[in-house]
C-alpha cells in the first residue's frame, strides 16, 4: 500500500522540515498551511495519517479534527506548541490518535508516526527485499532465515537503504534521517558504516 499523509501547518520552516523527513521514509506527502484547504483535501484525497497544528487560519486544528471524525477514521497525529492540559484533553475528546508539542525530534515523530501507520494497518510490521527481513518494531533483521545482530544505529541505516531500494541516497539525508540535524560527532562513522554493508552487499 502507497503511504500518503497529510500534514497541517502554518509554520512553513516546519512543515518543510517535517516533511523532509516523512519523505526520506518513502511515503508520499501533501502539506497546507490552512485549515479550510486542509478540509478540501480531507474530503478529496484518502490519507493513512494527517499531522494537524491547531493554530491555523482559516478552521482551527481542533475543530478541523471534529469534522474530519464525522467522515473518516484517519489516524491524527495532533502537532502544537500548545502544551496545556485542556487542548491535550480536548484533541483526545475530539479523537486524536496521538498529541506531541513543539519543540520535538524529527526521528521521534517519524516513529510516532510509524507507530500509528503500522496500529491502523496501513504499515506492515515486517519490510522484505529478497532474502531480507527487517522487523521495525524490534529493530531486528534476519537473512536467508538466519538472524542478523545490529545495533540501533546499524539497522537505522539498513532499513533506509531498504525502503530507497533504486534511489539515490545523499549524504545529508543519510546525517539527518539517521544521526539528526544536531549530531556533532565524527562523519568518518557514517561512511565506516556504509562501508560495512556495501561490503556485505546490503547497499
Amino acid at each position: 500500500m502507497n503511504i500518503n499523509i497529510l500534514v497541517v501547518e502554518d509554520d512553513t520552516r516546519i512543515q518543510d522540515m517535517v516533511c523532509k523527513f516523512l519523505r526520506n521514509e518513502g511515503w508520499h506527502v501533501d502539506a497546507c498551511a490552512n485549515g479550510d484547504d486542509a478540509l478540501h483535501l480531507i474530503y478529496d484525497k484518502t490519507y493513512q495519517l494527517i499531522i494537524l497544528d491547531i493554530m491555523l487560519p482559516g478552521t482551527n486544528g481542533q475543530a478541523l479534527l471534529k469534522e474530519l471524525r464525522q467522515i473518516r477514521d484517519t489516524p491524527v497525529l495532533m502537532m502544537t506548541a500548545l502544551s496545556d492540559d485542556d487542548n491535550q484533553l480536548r484533541a483526545f475528546e475530539n479523537q486524536a490518535d496521538d498529541y506531541v508539542t513543539k519543540p520535538f525530534s524529527m526521528q521521534i515523530l517519524v516513529k510516532r508516526a510509524e507507530a500509528l501507520l503500522r496500529r491502523s494497518g496501513a504499515l506492515k510490521k515486517e519490510i522484505q527485499a529478497g532474502k531480507l527481513v527487517l522487523f521495525p518494531e524490534t529493530y531486528g533483521a534476519e537473512y536467508d532465515g538466519e538472524k542478523i545482530i545490529l545495533t540501533p544505529k546499524e539497522y537505522e541505516i539498513l532499513e533506509l537503504f531498504t525502503r530507497s531500494a533504486g534511489k539515490i541516497i545523499t549524504h545529508e539525508t543519510l546525517l539527518t534521517r539517521i544521526w539528526g540535524y544536531d549530531f556533532q560527532g565524527n562523519e568518518g562513522i557514517i561512511h565506516a558504516s556504509v562501508k560495512i554493508w556495501r561490503n556485505n552487499g546490503f547497499a
